[in-house]
C-alpha cells in the first residue's frame, strides 16, 4: 500500500521523563509513534527519539502536542526537546 498524500517524518528528541506523556497524547490524537532509546548532546540528560510518520498538513499539530506535554526546564537555557520535520518522498506500508 502506498500513500499519495504528502508525508513528513517528524524526528523528536525528548527527555525520557517526558516521553510517555508525549507518546500517550500523540496516540490519542491518532498518530503512530516509534520510540528509540538514544543518547547524545541535545538535552545533556537521558533522552528518547520519537519517529512519527504524519501527513504533512498535520506536522504543526505534532509539534504542538510535543510542546504541551514537555515539562518546563528548571535550568535556564536548557532545551526541553528538539524536533525536525522531513519531507518523505515515498511512503509504503509492508
Amino acid at each position: 500500500m502506498t500513500n499519495s498524500e504528502p508525508m513528513s517524518l517528524v524526528i523528536a528528541v525528548v527527555r525520557d521523563s517526558d516521553s510517555d506523556a508525549i507518546i500517550k497524547a500523540l496516540v490519542e490524537a491518532d498518530f503512530r509513534v516509534t520510540r528509540i532509546a538514544s543518547t547524545g548532546g541535545f538535552l545533556r540528560h537521558g533522552n528518547s527519539t520519537l519517529l512519527i510518520g504524519v501527513n504533512s498538513d498535520r506536522v504543526k499539530e505534532v509539534f504542538q502536542i510535543i510542546r504541551e506535554h514537555s515539562t518546563p526546564s528548571v535550568d535556564f537555557g536548557l532545551m526541553r526537546g528538539m524536533a525536525f520535520a522531513l519531507k518523505v518522498e515515498r511512503f509504503e506500508q509492508v
